[in-house]
């Protein structure tokens, strides 16, 4: 008998991608400290080397989340092809009105300016890098968020995947950043890219850069 798919079985591949991104910590705090480098002390090429190496692995997890999830799931992330309407349009550009203002206060500032005059143009371009693989994982723990809780609870209309995102990798800030304020305004996003996924039409072609400009601006 045929195994019926549940909303478990997307909270996995959910929770997978969030492990993903997670990865990154033992990268920090276990393989690298073998090799004598420290993220305190990173010279410019250790930097590099750094999100080049995780932005690897990020790939490889995601795309083998995405197969998995065609493969044994028959979901395929791709399928969805809409043509985005006058309300589509302005709900896009609400979420990066508000996703740059969200950015503008916790950073005093707008971002990418200000990261460019911090790290200089090589960093710049290898840190914004690593941020489009980072936005890649997120907008996969939104996906197969979303789906779990449509299977859940049979509403569509939800931004079930950005709530998840929320209280997965926005709150995982108040402890990574040792900052209470800055985990709710990543929680936030998170909400907010939820509700992109679900303005542009469950679209992935367009959901991920549009989840990419709000990640970086």
């Amino acid at each position: 008998m045929e195994k019926k798919i549940t909303g478990s079985d997307y909270l996995y591949l959910a929770l997978y991608a969030f492990a993903g991104i997670g990865l990154e910590l033992i990268l920090v705090g276990v393989i690298e400290p073998l090799f004598g480098v420290s993220l305190k002390t990173y010279t410019t090429l250790q930097n590099i080397i750094h999100w080049v190496v995780i932005c690897i692995i990020w790939l490889i997890v995601g795309v083998f989340l995405i197969n998995l999830a065609s493969k044994k799931y028959d979901f395929n992330l791709w399928e969805n092809k809409s043509k985005l309407k006058g309300w589509q349009y302005t709900g896009v550009v609400i979420c990066l009105i508000v996703s740059i203002a969200s950015h503008y206060a916790d950073w005093e500032g707008f971002k990418p300016l200000l990261e460019f005059q911090r790290l200089g143009i090589l960093k710049f371009v290898f840190q914004y890098i690593y941020y489009l693989f980072e936005a890649f994982l997120i907008s996969l723990i939104v996906i197969f968020g979303q789906k779990a809780c449509e299977k859940w609870f049979k509403n569509e209309a939800i931004p079930y995947g950005g709530i998840f995102l929320a209280l997965t990798w926005g709150l995982m800030h108040i402890v990574s950043k040792g900052s209470v304020a800055v985990g709710l305004l990543a929680a936030f996003g998170g909400f907010l890219y939820g509700a992109a996924y679900l303005v542009v039409g469950k679209d992935y072609k367009k959901a991920l850069p549009l989840m990419f400009l709000m990640f970086v601006l």
